[in-house]
């Protein structure tokens, strides 16, 4: 029998051979050989990766004018891998291979003229190459046309030829066109764009993905499938996705809770500056949840989110300032955080900066001011904040008793005890309102029940004289007991005048109650 050439019997030998052969054809001057000899170094196919002699190869085959290697020593110059980063070289070689018509590097060239990179900064430029390589099918240069369309950038705002584009290159499998075209759609439609990106692993389509399975938006609602994907977006630092995970494991919305993990992931989002990570990490070191509790680390988080105009953690930290927790006391500081979120309309904030107004704590005195911040509160139907209202168009020099009135009414409705008497009294005394009694007993039993003392008074004095309800001096006598267990000094004359009226019978009844 003849003895047969011994065969490679591993990849790296096959790898090693191959390697000879391109080496002889290269150095005879074969541009092919000299590029795939490239290539292998560029890669470490076979041979050592080194980069260095990547770009000797590359450029012998692009000097020689083989658009390919061209293209690929033109990569090598823009990521400064075996030379010196130089975006002009980059530029100067992407275009040799784009003039031969070669849509990568068409396409890179456009971006280097998109970002002003090696080159002038040129949007003509930048759609010409774009539209040299999109007409060749290069699902980059499409989806950048397609943003081109659509924000009117060096053409006319057109959204039917963005969405042509983006289309074009989202069939191509392009997971950045298949996320643009999702935005761009509805329903099922735009849960499949979204589906198909996120399968490519592309993290703002899992986000998108996850939100819809957390919310039930346009699929059945499913946490599973939610923390699936958000859980694919925030290992790949998806800030949103962490965010938004802890979320659902700091709930435990479908899934165990999990506070542990649920800080994890706020740390890792705050990390990355995502404002809502840092406002919840802050909460979570100022009230000790899940951490030893530090209002130095609290004051740091809540300022990291309050600097990027977090309304939440602007007031957290006007809070710590009032307080002098976690930072020195500093009541100037303190109502210069509670403005920056009363003004992007955070509710408490603005009743608080009202109080601050009222009583000159951090700021000038200025009622005017107090008045405009409560009534910004109140129309978002803050109670306290529409019993402030009242208070303070009822002192005014130039009050309207009759809208002040107006005001108690709406915080009296929400259930405020304060408002509820005020309204009481003015039902009493026909202040700003018709008097009547029967009103004033309504709204004195509402705020008496909620312990509020003077209404439980005032609330006898009716049972005792009949008006408004009738006559019941066991009802009397039991209110003004409380009263003046409350605090209400002309209480007890009160009780002894009832005590005297009463029956022996009626009275030791009503005193069993007590």
């Amino acid at each position: 029998m003849l003895d047969l050439p011994a065969q490679p019997n591993s990849t790296e030998e096959r790898h090693t051979a191959e390697f000879l052969r391109l080496k002889g054809l290269a150095e005879r001057g074969m541009g092919t050989a000299q590029h795939s000899l490239g290539f292998m170094y560029a890669s470490g196919q076979g041979v050592a990766q080194n980069y260095e002699l990547a770009v000797a190869w590359y450029r012998m085959a692009a000097a020689g004018g083989l658009e390919l290697a061209q293209y690929n020593l033109g990569v090598m110059f823009q990521k400064g891998q075996g030379v010196a980063q130089d975006y002009g070289q980059a530029a100067y070689w992407y275009r040799r291979a784009a003039e031969q018509g070669y849509a990568p590097a068409q396409y890179n060239l456009g971006w280097l003229y998109a970002k002003g990179q090696g080159v002038p900064n040129d949007v003509q430029q930048a759609l010409h190459w774009f539209s040299q390589a999109a007409g060749q099918g290069e699902p980059g240069a499409q989806h950048n046309l397609g943003m081109m369309y659509e924000t009117g950038k060096g053409v006319p705002q057109d959204l039917d030829a963005a969405t042509l584009w983006y289309r074009r290159a989202a069939e191509q499998g392009y997971a950045r066109s298949q996320f643009s075209l999702a935005l761009r759609s509805s329903g099922v439609d735009a849960v499949e764009w979204f589906r198909k990106a996120a399968e490519q692993g592309y993290a703002p389509a899992q986000f998108n993905l996850g939100l819809r399975y957390d919310k039930g938006q346009d699929v059945d609602q499913d946490s599973a499938q939610a923390v699936r994907w958000y859980g694919s977006a925030a290992e790949q630092g998806h800030a949103s996705s962490q965010f938004n995970l802890a979320l659902v494991y700091d709930g435990g919305h479908g899934v165990a809770r999990d506070e542990a993990l649920a800080l994890g992931w706020y740390r890792r989002a705050a990390e990355q500056g995502h404002a809502g990570a840092q406002d919840n990490l802050g909460v979570r070191y100022e009230h000790g949840q899940g951490v030893e509790r530090n209002p130095v680390q609290a004051a740091h988080w809540y300022r990291q989110a309050a600097e990027q105009g977090m309304p939440s953690a602007q007031y957290h930290l006007a809070q710590l300032f009032d307080a002098g927790s976690g930072v020195q006391n500093d009541p100037e500081q303190a109502a210069h955080w509670y403005r920056k979120a009363a003004e992007q309309g955070h509710l408490r904030a603005q009743f608080d900066l009202g109080l601050r107004f009222e009583g000159g704590l951090g700021v000038a005195r200025d009622e005017a001011q107090a008045l405009e911040w409560y009534r910004r509160a109140a129309h978002q139907d803050y109670a306290p904040a529409q019993y402030m209202v009242g208070a303070l168009l009822d002192r005014a020099e130039h009050g309207n008793p009759v809208e002040a009135t107006d005001w108690f009414h709406k915080a009296a409705d929400q259930g405020h005890a304060l408002a509820q008497f005020e309204l009481g009294l003015r039902h009493d005394c026909g202040k700003g309102i018709e008097r009547d009694y029967e009103a004033a007993h309504f709204w004195y039993l509402c705020a008496a029940r909620q312990g509020h003392a003077r209404a439980q008074f005032n609330l006898g004095v009716m049972y005792s004289a009949g008006q408004g309800v009738q006559r019941d001096l066991l009802q009397a006598y039991g209110w003004l007991q409380r009263a003046g267990g409350a605090g209400v000094g002309a209480a007890s004359s009160y009780l002894k005048k009832i005590a005297a009226r009463m029956e022996p019978q009626l009275l030791a009844q009503a005193q069993g109650f007590m």
